[in-house]
């Protein structure tokens, strides 16, 4: 009898609890969904990033993607069988078994998976809806429930979100340990911390507005008992979100790094588990074929492996008897330059002009070179050496192609052109490069660039798209002299308008200052381009 009375007590004592709760977060707000816009002019926005500003709230994609990149695969293989297990669990004990497991024994100076890597994933999972809330604010405050290393990089560097109170990792030596700070020590620190940020912005005073989902952001009370007005938008009203465009990034995406093309969702990465020992075998297949097998018969093998490329031009390439009349008038070498996208892009040149074809290149591991099919050339980026070698090869009749950006660029932007070409030819011919892959990239900034072509392959349906365009005399444009300078903006603008890609004065320094945390000078013998 007491043990029935007790439990009955209980029950009362959690269903009040509950009622207690929901009617709580109400008050704040939760009839309306989405704050009007004068209600959010010049006011400090608390925005819940997993429930006020993702079209979804799970983070199982982002750990998974710390898992593959930081830690290998076979910690991202392990996470994804604590899938079913952590998807069993609490909210706080799956997110530090996920924590656990991406984590433990990464080294925290050399982590830059939540700046070079995170970005790109976390910006095509805002909601449009939402980015306009934190939009409106005056000053933006985010909370969220994965570590501040994830975040902060996405937030601070692309949404231009001044405070970021995300969970603290615990660090040993200079390695994270896999464990979080107490979720009660850290509910006071960021309690403190938005509290003395407010500061005359209370309750009653004109104070903060909050912004989240229920029942997502039932966990961020703490952070919005601060606020005056707190509002919500359901979990299926945000699956009606669209996405934001790239066009309203605050900041564009011209950078980002790792392996992993898509989202990697629990059945996305068991597709990708299931795909690998295949993509390796029909990886080395295609590279087989391409490097022992003349280009008659590799394209169409290419073709049958799920290989797609398409060549476009807009003047045609030179005939064999036209060959022959140039090689007979001593003019039979072409300076062919490329935007830079992957690795393969003078391969890709050479099958399209069914010609080997010298390559010039920086930095490119020795592995690549020795399994190259063509010639390459090192450069040293030394204007003056590099100009005598690019000279020499051309007096010697040689095919060039070069990468005048002079390293690879994913996005849709072009990197600055080097005006060195125009200083060794009289004419060049432009080509305009495009690849498309769905499942990883072909580039990365690791110490394993060697493998960035097997990567590529690897892809189910890796296409790669060139445009041959007119000769252009090096020293005119519509008839008019021209600096080395003036050309080689000139025919970035040019391959550019024909892509449709932004053109910048980014340069490869920008880019590995920004991912790898160096200037991009590195060892040839250690990393590829």
């Amino acid at each position: 009898m007491n043990s029935k009375s007790l439990l009955k007590s209980l029950y009362l004592i959690y269903k009040f609890s509950i009622r207690r709760l929901r009617t709580s977060y109400a008050s704040y707000g939760r009839t309306q969904k989405h704050p009007p816009p004068e209600k959010l002019s010049g006011k400090t926005i608390v925005c819940d990033m997993e429930g006020g500003l993702l079209r979804t709230s799970s983070t199982f994609p982002y750990f998974m993607l710390v898992a593959l990149e930081a830690g290998g695969l076979l910690r991202g293989l392990l996470l994804l069988i604590l899938c079913p297990l952590i998807s069993c669990l609490s909210h706080e004990v799956g997110l530090r078994v996920m924590v656990m497991v991406c984590f433990l024994g990464l080294r925290k100076d050399k982590f830059r998976v939540g700046r070079a890597v995170l970005p790109k994933f976390f910006l095509e999972e805002v909601g449009l809806e939402g980015f306009e809330v934190v939009r409106r604010g005056g000053r933006r405050v985010c909370v969220s429930s994965m570590p501040t290393v994830m975040v902060e990089g996405f937030l601070q560097g692309y949404l231009d979100v001044e405070v970021v109170l995300g969970r603290e990792l615990k660090v040993f030596g200079g390695y994270y340990t896999g464990l979080m700070v107490e979720e009660e020590e850290e509910e006071t620190k960021a309690s403190l911390a938005l509290e003395e940020l407010l500061g005359d912005e209370k309750v009653g005073k004109g104070g903060a507005v909050g912004f989240g989902s229920y029942p997502t952001s039932l966990r961020k009370q703490h952070l919005f008992s601060h606020c005056e007005e707190v509002y919500s938008v359901s979990e299926a009203e945000k699956r009606r979100w669209h996405p934001l465009p790239s066009s309203k990034y605050p900041k564009p995406l011209v950078f980002h790094d790792g392996r992993i093309a898509f989202r990697p969702t629990p059945l996305a990465a068991l597709c990708m588990f299931v795909w690998l020992p295949l993509g390796f075998l029909l990886a080395s297949a295609r590279a087989l074929g391409f490097i022992l097998l003349p280009y008659v018969l590799s394209i169409p093998l290419l073709a049958l492996l799920g290989m797609r490329s398409r060549v476009v031009t807009s003047s045609p390439p030179p005939r064999k008897e036209e060959e022959e009349e140039e090689e007979e008038e001593g003019r039979s070498s072409r300076l062919y330059i490329t935007n830079h996208r992957t690795l393969l892009d003078p391969l890709v040149i050479a099958a399209a002009l069914r010609r080997n074809v010298t390559a010039t290149t920086y930095s490119v591991s020795r592995i690549s070179e020795w399994i190259s099919p063509i010639r390459t050339v090192r450069l040293t980026r030394n204007r003056e050496e590099d100009k005598r070698r690019m000279k020499q090869l051309l007096e010697e009749g040689e095919l060039v192609v070069v990468c005048p950006e002079g390293t690879t660029c994913r996005e849709p932007y072009l990197l600055r052109f080097s005006p060195l070409f125009t200083e060794v030819s009289r004419e060049v011919t432009p080509v305009a490069s495009e690849t498309s892959v769905t499942m990883f990239y072909g580039t990365s900034t690791n110490k394993l660039k060697f493998l960035d072509p097997l990567f590529f392959l690897m892809n189910p349906f890796p296409c790669y798209e060139v445009e041959f365009m007119g000769r252009v005399p090096t020293g005119s444009i519509a008839g008019e002299v021209c600096s080395s300078y003036q050309m080689a903006n000139h025919l970035q603008g040019e391959i550019g308008r024909l892509l449709g890609f932004h053109c910048t004065s980014l340069t490869r320094k920008d880019k590995y200052l920004m991912l790898a945390g160096t200037a991009g000078v590195v060892d040839a013998d250690d990393k590829g381009r």
